[in-house]
């Protein structure tokens, strides 16, 4: 006797659900059967809701945040301080320093970290676009490094630091009150307005 499964469409479902970051099998078949019985599931809207996001949302030329046709909402806002530029791994990682609200100036997404055994190089971050943006600073700006305090981005920071060392500009990197080993992502606000206040020059 043939053991009774769900319907292809069901499992195909499941199946697409499984390739997201942490659903394993067993949450993404819950998922699927929640959107397909609750009686609040709005499938329609939730499809429309990704491939809207998906079309309409890109990183910013500038900055590499999210951007829509309309523009970039941090390189966009004139209230920012142009003289403050603060270098984060992902895109991601602005968002926990504006929720501490520590930070009113620029940033820069580098779109990852050096990383000799993923096969991360200096070529695969956007590292030429933040050397022609420190080229326009003001002479008295400042560029923060904001990178996880792992080995990878601790490599990171260093390889910055020797690209950034003799031009007018400070460079300084966010206090280490973040957990060793760990990325903006897991930090608390307080945490990250503490680094940012605390902040201080590179190898002082």
């Amino acid at each position: 006797m043939k053991r009774a499964d769900f319907p292809e469409p069901v499992t195909a479902l499941i199946g697409e659900l499984k390739r997201l970051p942490g659903i394993g099998p067993r949450s993404a078949e819950r998922i699927a059967v929640w959107l397909l019985r609750h009686p609040k599931a709005d499938p329609a809207r939730l499809a429309g809701s990704i491939v809207s996001a998906h079309t309409e949302i890109r990183s910013c030329k500038c900055c590499g945040f999210f951007a829509t046709q309309q523009g970039c909402a941090l390189c966009d806002d004139p209230q920012r301080d142009v003289g403050m530029l603060c270098v984060v791994e992902q895109a991601t990682d602005v968002l926990p320093l504006e929720r501490s609200g520590a930070y009113r100036g620029h940033y820069h997404c580098l779109g990852g970290k050096l990383s000799p055994l993923d096969r991360v190089s200096p070529e695969d971050l956007h590292i030429p676009a933040l050397l022609r943006r420190a080229e326009t600073m003001p002479a008295d700006a400042e560029i923060i490094l904001a990178l996880g305090s792992d080995v990878e981005g601790e490599a990171t920071a260093n390889y910055l630091a020797d690209l950034l060392r003799g031009r007018p500009l400070r460079l300084t990197r966010i206090a280490q009150g973040l957990p060793a080993g760990g990325g903006l992502e897991h930090a608390d606000e307080l945490t990250l307005t503490r680094a940012m206040q605390g902040r201080r020059g590179f190898r002082d």
